[in-house]
């Protein structure tokens, strides 16, 4: 995949993340900063790397089942690894601008 292709492939993707919405804050998780990388593996396995808002966060499953049928939409994509990490832990720094707005955090 060319970079190029690659890098579409990537924004397709966020794209298709922002329609997961964080139920307990309202927001998308792409705009929240929780999604730290997508790529679309050589099998087509789209491989997923991102955070909750919190270790304990009771969304967790449906928030990856969330994203597993999001991302599941795209026709290149046969099957959806989410890999949950703590480490950088999340914080309102990653948050859009939006996100910030939308919450009026500061």
């Amino acid at each position: 995949m060319s970079q190029d292709t690659e890098q579409d492939m990537k924004d397709s993707m966020m794209a298709a993340l922002e329609n997961v919405i964080d139920p307990e804050l309202g927001i998308d998780i792409v705009n929240l900063g929780l999604v730290y990388d997508v790529q679309l593996a050589d099998d087509d396995i789209a491989k997923v790397t991102m955070t909750l808002t919190s270790i304990g966060c009771p969304m967790g499953p449906q928030i990856v089942d969330q994203v597993k049928t999001a991302l599941g939409e795209l026709p290149e994509v046969k099957e959806t690894d989410v890999n949950i990490v703590f480490n950088p832990p999340w914080s309102k720094e990653n948050m859009s601008r939006y996100a910030k707005i939308a919450l009026g955090v500061r």
